[in-house]
């Protein structure tokens, strides 16, 4: 009797992705303080930020951005992203992370009807520790976050021996959260997405 042919495992495609604004996105080190003024320097998009969303965007994986900046100070932040990617605006008196709520209020924003599938990239723990809590898969991010603190010409002042000591620290206590995976930045988020999708497919749940 001839055996029947196995089809290739296809992993499962994302839900959507949630990013941290500041020191994700744009903010390098996440310097922008809630009762400062916008810096356009900070609002300079993140290594690899603008070819992530893109190649989201190619996969129609919605997307939305979350912080708790003031509004006005996040959406001038915000100037130079694309327009599709959305604002989820969660007051920070309500609920602060690391409560869930936040993460869950952006994906209702998203009109995303299931948790499983949704990811959260952040370099700020209190708000990977709130992706935690809201039951999401969780990145990190080492060198870009508020762990590393430096803005971009800081961190490429340093030796090479200071950022790896700088990004271990990071990584770290990234993974001490409970975080599935850790990144330098978001040119490398790609290959972690891929790595998640595959994770799932074994079974693995957040």
């Amino acid at each position: 009797m001839p055996h029947a042919e196995t089809l290739p495992l296809v992993a499962p495609s994302l839900t959507a992705v949630l990013f941290g604004l500041s020191g994700c996105l744009v903010d390098f080190g996440a310097r922008t303080r809630p009762h400062g003024a916008a810096v356009a320097e900070h609002a300079e998009v993140t290594p690899g930020a603008l070819e992530s969303l893109r190649s989201l965007q190619r996969q129609q994986i919605p997307c939305a951005w979350l912080d708790e900046l003031p509004p006005a100070l996040s959406h001038s932040l915000a100037a130079g992203l694309p327009e599709w990617i959305k604002p989820s605006q969660h007051p920070a008196t309500i609920n602060p992370w690391p409560a869930p709520n936040a993460c869950w209020q952006a994906l209702m924003t998203l009109n995303v009807e299931r948790l499983e599938g949704c990811v959260l990239v952040s370099g700020e723990p209190r708000l990977l520790q709130a992706g935690l809590n809201a039951g999401l898969w969780t990145i990190g991010l080492a060198s870009c976050g508020s762990l590393c603190g430096l803005a971009p010409n800081e961190w490429h002042a340093l030796t090479q021996q200071e950022r790896e000591l700088k990004r271990g620290k990071a990584t770290v206590q990234l993974f001490g959260l409970g975080v599935h995976s850790v990144i330098d930045h978001l040119g490398e988020l790609d290959t972690c997405l891929a790595d998640i999708s595959l994770r799932r497919l074994k079974g693995e749940k957040p």
